[in-house]
């Protein structure tokens, strides 16, 4: 290398957890500080960036209202890197689950940018935790899959696995294809019974918990907004128990 041409920078794809904005890891948010760029998404809470002295350029998509095309962005941020910028591409969630972290990175360093990532919590595990839900639960449930609500491109089926008794199901961002993924849970052996939680806005004040079945859940859907993050599993139930536990002890208490 030339001593007068300058050294490239790099892109750190961050996590910035679901929801509220102090989920997001410490490793995170020293990134977010030290950044002279940050690409930033729509599921994000903004006031992460309160303080954030780097150049903010919002790239954010939502279901048919997209800021810029994915090449765009993946243009962006080789672009600032090579120009020896600390890039942060920050993203709800984890980066890496059905975020595009994978196709950011492998564009980045096919341009000859260093790419680093730091985890976050993906709204897969947290969504269900934040409502009470624990993905696994001995004697209920020993395994979780995580599963677009998009179909496949170019197609209409969805990666669904098989009915499982011991397997929690959970599809993100589920609620405006809820009617076909649905029906092909029932073609796949899931029981009409079998509960579902409709968790939306996770991790913000003014997320709400529908608790539902299979059979129901079209209709008890209706109204909801995105994002909104489906469970499907008998672990559903231990919310279910612990906000009942929760209103008997309420009730016993005023009638003492």
């Amino acid at each position: 290398m030339n001593a007068g041409k300058q050294r490239n920078g790099q892109v750190t794809l961050v996590g910035a957890g679901p929801g509220a904005a102090d989920l997001i890891t410490l490793r995170g948010y020293r990134a977010l500080l030290e950044a002279d760029v940050v690409l930033y998404d729509n599921l994000i809470d903004h006031s992460i960036l309160d303080g954030i002295t780097a150049e903010l350029l919002y790239v954010g998509k939502r279901c048919g209202a997209h800021a810029m095309p994915q090449s765009r962005i993946c243009q962006l941020l080789a672009q600032h890197a090579l120009a020896g910028r600390r890039v942060v591409r920050l993203k709800g969630g984890d980066p890496t689950v059905l975020g595009r972290g994978g196709e950011e990175a492998l564009y980045l360093t096919h341009a000859g940018v260093a790419v680093t990532f730091i985890p976050g919590v993906s709204n897969a595990i947290a969504a269900p935790e934040l409502a009470g839900i624990p993905v696994t639960h001995r004697g209920l449930a020993d395994s979780f899959a995580v599963v677009s609500a998009h179909p496949r491109d170019g197609g209409d089926d969805f990666s669904l696995p098989p009915f499982h008794p011991s397997t929690t199901l959970v599809i993100l961002m589920g609620v405006r294809t809820l009617p076909l993924w649905r029906r092909r849970l029932c073609v796949l052996g899931y029981p009409p019974e079998l509960p579902v939680a409709l968790i939306t806005s996770a991790g913000r004040p003014d997320q709400t918990v529908r608790f539902t079945t299979v059979a129901q859940a079209e209709q008890d859907a209706e109204g909801l907004r995105t994002p909104t993050t489906c469970v499907i599993g008998e672990v559903v139930q231990v919310a279910a128990q612990m906000q009942s536990d929760l209103s008997r002890e309420v009730l016993r208490a005023a009638t003492a």
